[in-house]
């Protein structure tokens, strides 16, 4: 699984909008379409966002691990 098709996922196990991710996390609508599409990838400040909004590791969001769990 990819990095737009985990981020979709936990979007809707949430189910909220991508406006409100969006807003919770400080970018545009626009901005994050972008990301759950795959048409472009987060900057390093925006991936922290997104991964301390759904609660889970920037590595399992980017792929790198099967583990959600952040590491505290």
């Amino acid at each position: 699984m990819v990095f737009c098709e985990r981020l979709l996922l936990l979007r809707t196990e949430r189910g909220v909008t991508q406006g409100a991710v969006a807003q919770a996390c400080g970018m545009t609508l626009r901005q994050y379409h972008r990301f759950e599409r795959g048409e472009q990838k987060p900057g390093f400040d925006n991936l922290l966002r997104l991964a301390d909004y759904f609660d889970v590791s920037v590595d399992w969001l980017m792929g790198r691990t099967q583990r959600r769990e952040v590491w505290k």
